[in-house]
């Protein structure tokens, strides 16, 4: 798994970015219809009987604000969530008085001690979502009278309202006043349910919302949201620079205070009629839009104008000249945040440019700015055209040989990144490009932020040159070494392409020189991610055996586990599990021991030269909680021309769940580690207990750790003292420490540790009896087999 998964962050997200948007609302402009003159929702809540609810039930609260009684037979109270597009309905009977409540009982949440709603005037079953969604109040026409957007909500009249939590809800400023703008008419605090039965309510109308004529850095303000949020603006005044499907950015003269974006996203819902170039004059409410919906994500939001009335006053206009980033402004280099405010969007976090990357992207958002030949620092993500880059130059960071910058620790997060995508769809489409690539000379662009990370939506393309980066090839091994290998092949299962067969077994047989013994992750059961129960991999294992021959490698034997099924994680009704393949035409053979099973744990017997396993193919520990919903190691008893070599295959917790680098969150709190940690736990004990038994005995650990060689997760597992494991990255230059490139991150995941027997040279004389390589074949190269790079370690072993 990568750094920070962040790829979906939400379904509705990922399909924006599938349709080649960039910056969009999860808003749609306009009302059902006019301001309603009878019946007005002046209440929701979502959050009943859930943790923390100060109700049981959710609610839906009604008011008559005109003058006669109005008869709700055949009306309907209905709901959609955020981005629904099918209503759940409640049917209304009775009476509404003047100036009365309507109280509309939903469904209760599990916190069933929460207080009762008192005198519902109807009840209904509606689970309603308890931070975002719409309501609406249908008449027996089935015409919309009132309609009520919230939070995330792909509908509102207007802006939505403000998002709710568990422990408030969203009620009318006034329950008279229906200005047809959710953002403008709703608030949010502590649930008031009222019924008919409490009296008719006398309300003030709420005065006239006349809009503010402000300029674009009022707006954004010196801030990562908007001091003038949900409130509505006229007279916006700039340059259109940029268009896209749902909107444009537009860009006003800079004010000389680099805290302030002079530039904003004008959300339009379809394709705008206004064009580059064009001088417009908005009136607009203020948004913040967040990628994921309004709940706790952690994605920062953008600043957006929606519901626009936008005036073009001229046309063909010169564009603002864009800020170089490296040159102009140039981002703090090691630093995203400096303190440890826990959400730099509250009012409480210093907002500093100067010290902190992730606000001096924010004081960019939406303005022009370009990258003088810069370097790709990951590939091409072919699927979403997006290329990791950092500026041409006064850039500080560790560059590996490869072209590539390092994340060597996590005060390291090489902060000057930023991703280059086509989203504002440039004349020329942007040139793929691998690790070391250069866009030669100026790249200009929309600086945005999506999927946790700055973006720049390039709109003038650069030229391109390659640095004509190649995968590498692994030395052979010699008579008498013995190659142990790890390889996460990403997923493969019966019905990937055969080309994908093809390259993996062009990798193992080419690049990799044929190992002795591989330990390969993320193999899929026999029809891949169909979830029916099947958790056998004997098809796919036998495909990639057969492949590997087809290419003139050895004939490999296999040895692996079946998982239970569901058990292991992964990609749901894949069933990953790790697989051990060897070739026996150089002096390697299996030790087969007891009977393998998926909830089998195997164990150490023996001392010394007779020490075994009880099980091998054996797990270990399978049933420990380190292991739910996450691979079991696979630990096998191999010998090499008559030496006994013990290989454990490991593919720990992912990171998923963790909190990006450039996420609201600060500083990232790294939840997935705790897991992990009991992992190098379970399996460092198992090395100890083999240890004890055998001081000498020969074992290597390997597989997709999903953490760094400077982890906590690693120093568990290598251990210390006499028995110390070596953790193979960690011999190596600091800066060739990588087997993965994420977000443009060279990073180590996979891991080789060898025993302190295979590690340490004979006699404390000479160098260590060991080769090691991390083969880079993939994680550079946007035509990735996989997105890992194999590693492999020459030992040379001896009985003695």
């Amino acid at each position: 798994m990568p750094l920070l998964p962040q790829r979906p962050t939400a379904i509705v997200t990922v399909a924006a970015a599938v349709a080649g948007l960039t910056s969009f609302s999860l808003s749609t402009a306009g009302s059902a219809q006019a301001a309603s003159t009878t019946v007005t929702i002046s209440e929701v809540f979502g959050g009943g009987g859930n943790s923390g609810a100060p109700l049981r039930s959710d609610f839906v609260e009604l008011y008559n604000t005109s003058s006669a009684p109005v008869d709700l037979t055949g009306w309907s109270v209905q709901y959609w969530s955020a981005s629904g597009t099918s209503a759940q309905k409640t049917p209304l009977s009775g009476q509404v008085a003047p100036g009365h409540h309507f109280l509309v009982k939903e469904a209760d949440g599990a916190n069933v001690s929460a207080p009762a709603l008192e005198n519902p005037d109807v009840t209904g079953t509606i689970a309603m979502s308890g931070t975002a969604g719409r309501v609406a109040i249908v008449d027996p026409n089935g015409a919309t009278v009132d309609l009520v957007g919230w939070g995330g909500a792909s509908v509102a009249e207007g802006s939505p309202a403000p998002a709710t939590t568990n422990s408030t809800s969203v009620f009318r400023k006034s329950e008279c006043t229906d200005t047809d703008d959710n953002a403008v008419d709703f608030t949010v605090g502590t649930p008031t349910p009222t019924s008919s039965a409490a009296g008719a309510t006398a309300c003030t109308p709420q005065a006239p919302h006349e809009p503010s004529t402000v300029t674009i850095q009022q707006i954004q303000g010196s801030s990562h949201l908007s001091p003038l949020r949900d409130e509505r603006v006229s007279k916006v005044s700039g340059v259109v620079t940029a268009t896209n499907a749902t909107g444009f950015w537009m860009q006003a003269p800079s004010d000389d205070d680099d805290a302030t974006s002079d530039a904003v996203f004008v959300y339009t819902k379809t394709a705008p009629t206004a064009v580059v170039g064009d001088a417009v004059s908005v009136d607009a409410t203020v948004s913040e839009f967040r990628p994921g919906g309004a709940s706790g994500n952690d994605n920062l939001t953008t600043t957006q104008l929606t519901s626009p009335v936008v005036t073009v006053t001229a046309s063909g206009q010169a564009l603002p000249a864009p800020a170089v980033l490296g040159k102009d402004r140039i981002a703090p280099q090691q630093n995203v945040e400096s303190g440890d405010p826990k959400n730099v969007e509250s009012a409480a976090a210093t907002f500093d440019p100067t010290k902190n990357a992730i606000d001096f992207d924010e004081s960019l958002e939406g303005m022009r700015v370009a990258l003088d030949d810069a370097r790709a620092v990951g590939p091409t993500n072919p699927k979403y055209r997006e290329t990791p880059v950092v500026p041409g130059q006064n850039v500080d960071a560790l560059t590996t040989p490869r072209g590539g910058v390092l994340y060597s620790g996590y005060d390291h997060p090489n902060a000057m990144r930023v991703i280059l995508d086509d989203q504002a769809k440039p004349a020329n489409p942007l040139p793929v490009s691998t690790v070391g690539d250069v866009y030669t000379g100026r790249t200009t662009g929309i600086m945005d932020y999506s999927f946790a990370m700055p973006h720049v939506h390039v709109t003038d393309v650069a030229g391109h040159r390659n640095a004509g980066l190649k995968r590498e090839t692994t030395k052979a091994q010699g008579l008498f070494e013995m190659a142990v290998a790890t390889f996460n092949v990403e997923n493969l299962a019966p019905s990937d392409p055969q080309t994908k067969y093809d390259r993996l077994a062009g990798q193992i047989t080419g690049n990799l020189r044929a190992p002795d013994v591989l330990a390969l992750e993320e193999i899929q059961d026999n029809n891949g991610a169909q979830n029916d129960g099947t958790v056998d991999s004997s098809t796919t294992v036998k495909k990639l055996v057969d492949t590997i021959k087809a290419a003139g490698g050895p004939t490999y034997q296999a040895r692996w586990v079946d998982p239970e099924n569901g058990k292991d994680g992964g990609q749901p009704g894949g069933n990953i599990r790790q697989v051990f393949l060897y070739r026996t035409d150089r002096g390697t053979s299996f030790v087969d021991k007891g009977t393998p099973g998926a909830t089998t744990a195997t164990g150490v017997t023996g001392r010394g030269l007779f020490t075994d396993l009880t099980v091998s193919p054996g797990r270990i520990d399978p049933t420990n909680t380190a292991f739910t919903d996450s691979r079991k190691p696979l630990v096998g008893e191999f010998k090499f021309r008559g030496t006994k070599v013990y290989v454990i295959a490991n593919h720990f917790n992912s990171k998923g769940g963790d909190d990006p680098l450039f996420g609201r969150w600060q500083q990232p709190v790294r939840s997935s580690e705790t897991q992990r940690h009991a992992q190098a736990t379970v399996v460092r004990g198992f090395i100890d207990k083999l240890l004890a038994a055998d001081p000498n005995a020969r074992i290597v650990t390997l597989g997709d750790l999903n953490d760094f060689e400077f982890s906590q997760t690693t120093d568990i597992l290598a251990g210390s003292g006499k028995t110390a494991m070596t953790d193979l990255p960690r011999t190596l230059p600091v800066n060739e420490r990588y087997s993965y490139v994420y977000e443009g991150n060279s990073q180590i995941l996979d891991h080789i540790l060898l025993s302190p027997k295979l590690a340490q040279p004979w006699l404390g004389l000479g160098k260590p009896p060991f080769n090691y390589d991390i083969v880079h074949t993939n994680s550079e190269f946007p035509d990735q087999d996989s997105d890992h790079d194999p590693q492999i370690v020459r030992m040379t072993v001896t009985p003695f």
